[in-house]
């Protein structure tokens, strides 16, 4: 009897703990849910009162972002024009080098070289993104200058190539993780076809590995969007509507970063341009991320 006692109080004590690591994980979950929950709900609250001020189609339509002058205009096309100009210049370095890091890292290179440049890649995501900035205004800027004289001081084009060199850890590490994934038998059928490691690379392991590289595609464009520090620091504080990387510019992020500092009374329309801003922020972050997600499903391989 004392064995059979003793083992239900264990089975009881190991019943016990694992809902408590149900329970724990669950409340984990619970939390992340309502914290999201909470920050919609602020940005959707606070936008409305803004809109009680502003016309939504001047919001969308005009061509100037003024919202601390006498004259005030409040076009969100000045800052995303700003976003998505400097996204593309750094999605321009980030994914083709990204992409072909992960194809080398999973095709070509040996496991002592994949062992030592993995962690070493992976560094520059856990540089601070105020150092990338600093580096992009001392360093790149003046190395553009000598190639283009008439380049300003704060460019998009420095931001966005420093930012590039940013997501390239983003895209390489996530691709070469999908690729790696990919069967080894598919690699065997293609080399007894007679294709070579490159052709096997590009035309088998690549297209059967595109879910998680798409995802790797977005995650980097949703990177690219929301970066503040780099273009706060590089590409200037000036609101102008263009796709000239050779120009300054102000980005969606690098404006809530600017104005939410405390200098404007909380219930002053000034101060409601945050979350405006913020709202328009989210809404292509989320947009990007549906994207992903149907991308994923759409081209998911199952072996």
């Amino acid at each position: 009897m004392s064995v059979v006692s003793e083992r239900l109080k264990r089975s009881r004590m190991r019943n016990l703990r694992e809902t408590g690591v149900e329970m724990l994980l669950f409340l984990a979950a619970f939390i992340s849910v309502v914290v999201t929950i909470g920050i919609v709900y602020i940005l959707f609250s606070e936008s409305i009162a803004f809109f009680r001020h502003v016309s939504f189609i001047d919001f969308l339509t005009d061509t100037q972002w003024t919202p601390l002058f006498d004259d005030a205009h409040y076009g969100i096309a000045v800052l995303v024009s700003g976003t998505l100009t400097s996204s593309f210049v750094a999605l321009s370095v980030a994914l083709p080098l990204g992409t072909v890091i992960a194809i080398y890292l999973s095709e070509f290179a040996s496991s002592r070289v994949r062992e030592a440049a993995k962690p070493i890649l992976e560094l520059l995501g856990g540089v601070p993104t105020v150092v990338f900035g600093y580096f992009a205004l001392i360093t790149v800027t003046p190395v553009l200058q000598a190639i283009f004289p008439n380049l300003p001081g704060f460019n998009i084009l420095s931001a966005g190539l420093v930012m590039g060199v940013m997501i390239i850890p983003y895209v390489s590490s996530l691709s070469e993780d999908a690729m790696r994934a990919v069967p080894m038998s598919l690699r065997e059928g293609a080399y007894a076809m007679g294709s070579t490691r490159l052709q096997t690379a590009v035309r088998v392991v690549f297209p059967a590995a595109i879910s998680g590289v798409a995802s790797a595609y977005v995650l980097a464009i949703s990177r690219a969007v929301g970066e503040t520090m780099i273009v706060t620091i590089a590409s200037g504080s000036q609101p102008n509507l263009t796709f000239n990387p050779a120009e300054s510019a102000m980005t969606l992020a690098s404006y809530i970063a600017g104005v939410s500092q405390g200098d404007l009374p909380h219930d002053s329309i000034g101060y409601q341009t945050i979350f405006a801003a913020g709202l328009t922020l989210f809404v292509m972050t989320l947009l990007l991320n549906v994207i992903g997600h149907w991308m994923r499903k759409k081209y998911r391989e199952v072996y």
